[in-house]
């Protein structure tokens, strides 16, 4: 970041029109047209906006939550995010805060970013191992190259509820211990490697049952209960110095009887935040966007200027920005701004801090998925050895995913066996052909990490996964979330191998598992259900 003047000298020095200008967070798109790119250079200039948070496009199920648009595909987006990042610091008068999700690195985002595992395939590691800390710095080297100043990660939601329609996967796992000490070092990463970090969904939005880009969830749980669970892993945070907290689109009644969301909420975010954490630094808000306040509150600049009230100090993806602007400005208490401005500005100081000296990753990023996938990949079951499991007698190898071709390769090569491609999204039989011989190798990457529709597998599809299993001998590889495995029948199979995802090193490390040259040494971090038969 650019030469920052110190915070008191800013004040000093700045209109209210400008320090107001710096709340806002609003979206900018990898790609997009040459008109909103100039639309949002525009507002840059008119309104003095302190951030943006990028996202992939504006069909990216991240802003178009219940459309079908076609996402376009950009073999350079790292490319374009950077040029981008470059035109909009130009239209700038203040340096800008250069946002992004990137939970699992770049990737979440951007097609040609480096990729990492999602959070609960992390958990999958012991709460105290050091790869969790190197995640963290590796991201924050991804990022600061990217020009991204601030990674809005890690999830601090501990993931109560298995059927979670939007956080799951999202999460490091399912107890508030687990989830604080992972949260923990990841952020120390980030940190350490020169980037802000935020811990987010507070109060916590693990056992939540309605996805919040859609409608408003509610958490209906006691404060002792929120204390013990949801709050543990934000007090982590707190106490490792955490440089934001943000605000989840939720309802907690406990902590607000007149069930206002906890982001439009004064007192989730006064009592909660700021009396109950102890936390004095910047608090943003989820994404305006999102239908859980944006549906509720539909006037022009309306939500934002309630998530201001409210004690939010950046409105991300805050939309009618000059009527949001115009009335905080006509409306807004001088100190409240004053305070907010100062904690934005303050964030922007500290990148400027904490990237002067960044420590370096030790590993480069496929380096590092090698690393991760050795200690990830997961023996959740297995009766006898996987190697002699194929290596023994006729067996077909039914691969169930799109992404797999590293994995049918190496078993190609090393054993003699017969292949099935399925289309998992498919009710056609003719798409799932059933195999010839009693032992089967089913290599499973559900087409969604989220559970809507099945994780995208059709009922046929399980049906026919269900025959495999109750009638044949079957190892499961499994390459995705591993919350779709309740799915299943799984209390006949031989053996469950969760390899999490299908990142080429997962997959290579799955076949030195089925050569016998690896054992696995993650273990689950979520109980699963009990077979349908079980």
């Amino acid at each position: 970041m650019p030469d920052t003047r110190p915070v008191e000298h800013m004040l000093r020095h700045t209109t209210r029109e400008e320090q107001v200008g710096q709340l806002f967070m609003p979206a900018a798109f990898i790609n997009d047209t040459e008109e909103a790119i100039v639309r949002l250079e525009e507002l840059i200039r008119e309104f003095h906006i302190g951030g943006l948070c990028f996202f992939h496009s504006p069909a990216s199920a991240a802003t178009n939550f219940e459309g079908k648009k076609e996402i376009p595909h950009n073999p350079d987006s790292l490319g374009t995010l950077k040029e981008l990042i470059r035109r909009y610091q130009r239209a700038a008068r203040y340096p800008l805060l250069i946002a992004m999700d990137a939970e699992w690195g770049l990737a979440m985002r951007v097609e040609n970013g480096e990729p990492y595992p999602y959070a609960l395939c992390l958990g999958a590691l012991s709460d105290r191992d050091p790869l969790l800390y190197q995640v963290g710095l590796r991201m924050a080297a991804d990022c600061r190259d990217a020009g991204i100043h601030w990674n809005l990660a890690p999830v601090a939601d501990v993931n109560c509820n298995p059927g979670n329609p939007v956080i799951g996967y999202r999460a490091f796992g399912t107890t508030p211990e687990g989830v604080a000490r992972r949260a923990s070092l990841f952020y120390r990463g980030l940190k350490d490697g020169g980037i802000l970090g935020c811990g987010k969904h507070f109060p916590g939005h693990g056992d939540t049952a309605v996805d919040s880009h859609l409608a408003l969830p509610a958490i209906d749980k006691g404060a002792a209960e929120l204390e013990s669970t949801e709050f543990v892993p934000f007090r982590r945070l707190v106490a490792e110095g955490v440089d934001a907290i943000m605000t989840g689109h939720l309802a907690v009644p406990a902590l607000d009887p007149e069930g206002l969301p906890a982001s439009l909420s004064p007192a989730v975010i006064g009592q909660g935040i700021r009396q109950n954490l102890g936390f004095d630094g910047a608090v943003i808000s989820d994404a305006l966007n999102m239908h859980a306040v944006s549906k509720n509150y539909p006037g022009p600049g309306e939500v934002a200027w309630r998530a201001f009230a409210a004690g939010n100090d950046m409105l991300c993806f805050a939309e009618d920005i000059p009527e949001a602007h115009r009335r905080i400005c006509r409306e807004g208490e001088t100190d409240q701004i004053e305070a907010s401005f100062r904690r934005v500005w303050q964030l922007k100081e500290r990148v400027r801090e904490v990237g002067s000296k960044p420590v370096q990753p030790a590993h480069s990023p496929a380096g590092l998925r090698r690393e991760l996938a050795a200690k990830c990949l997961t023996e959740a079951r297995a009766d006898g050895e996987p190697a002699a499991f194929l290596g023994e007698g006729p067996v077909t190898v039914v691969l169930a995913g799109r992404d797999l071709l590293p994995f049918h390769a190496g078993i190609r090569d090393q054993f003699q066996a017969d292949f099935l491609e399925w289309d998992l999204a498919a009710d056609r039989p003719e798409a799932l052909p059933m195999p010839g011989t009693q032992k089967i190798l089913i290599a499973l990457q559900p087409p969604a990490l989220k559970p809507a529709g099945n994780f995208g597998i059709s009922a046929a599809a399980l049906r026919a996964l269900d025959a495999l299993m109750e009638n044949h001998r079957v190892w499961l590889c499994h390459f995705g979330n591993p919350y779709a495995l309740n799915l299943l029948q799984t209390d006949r199979v031989a053996g469950i191998l969760v390899a999490y995802l299908p990142l080429a090193e997962f997959q290579q490390q799955a076949l030195a598992y089925f050569r016998g040259e690896a054992r696995p040494a993650g273990e689950l971090p979520i109980q699963l259900k009990p077979s349908r038969n079980g």
